[in-house]
């Protein structure tokens, strides 16, 4: 699974880099997000830009990372398309995490 991750102004942002996170690629994804954010701090926003297809598993991973993160960091999501904001909306995983349009809007949040 391809992530790349830059910082702006203290906040770190987690590029997927992939227009699909599903079973074929959700353990690589957790992997991946888990060597990413075991020293984050603050806030990190995963930006789903080219995410097109999430299936509950790719689901569950982004909730495993959430899960992964240090007690003084806080997961957001920005640039979810259509279909992909669709799926957290049907399983109200809207209500847990912040949601932004984009990564740009999540900085200036």
């Amino acid at each position: 699974m391809q992530l790349s991750t830059t910082s702006d102004n203290g906040v770190a942002i987690i590029r997927v880099d992939a227009d699909r996170i599903d079973a074929a690629v959700a353990i690589a994804f957790k992997d991946r997000m888990r060597e990413i954010l075991g020293d984050a701090s603050g806030r990190v926003v995963l930006d789903l830009e080219r995410v097109d297809f999430i299936d509950s598993s790719g689901l569950g991973a982004i909730v495993a990372a959430m899960k992964l993160m240090p007690p003084n960091a806080k997961l957001e999501l920005a640039g979810l398309s259509p279909a992909v904001d669709k799926v957290f909306r049907m399983t109200r995983m809207d209500s847990i995490f912040q949601i932004h349009e984009t990564a740009v809007t999540a900085l200036n949040a």
